[in-house]
């Protein structure tokens, strides 16, 4: 079976730096979509970033963008969200997904394989 289990969560001033991994066993990546997601507090889960892995092109939503970044390790079958310049809105549980189909989506529906989450506390 796939299993996701993020880690890196942890409590930071605004303004400061934050990486998450997301590790990856019983699966091998080729050709997904990888995402991350997150949801605050009374709020949805909404779509952070995502790397299509067959072409390593990377998307993110305006709220993170020039301050996230998605990367991967294959080796090591791990995604990385590099998380810089953290405002308190960031805060929230923040999700590994992966979508075992062509193209990525922001829609969580669309993904097939989750972690538990991690939380990420911005003050």
């Amino acid at each position: 079976d796939v299993q996701l289990v993020e880690s890196g969560g942890d409590s930071v001033q605004a303004g400061g730096s934050l990486r998450l991994s997301c590790a990856a066993s019983g699966y091998t990546y080729s050709s997904v979509c990888m995402g991350w997601f997150r949801q605050a507090p009374g709020k949805e889960r909404d779509w952070v970033a995502g790397m299509d892995t067959g072409y390593t092109s990377t998307y993110y939503a305006d709220s993170v963008k020039g301050r996230f970044t998605i990367s991967e390790d294959r080796d090591k079958n791990t995604v990385c969200l590099r998380m810089n310049s953290l405002k308190i809105e960031d805060t929230a549980v923040y999700y590994c997904a992966a979508r075992d189909a062509v193209g990525c989506r922001w829609q969580p529906s669309q993904y097939q394989y989750w972690g538990q989450g991690t939380q990420v506390t911005v003050s």
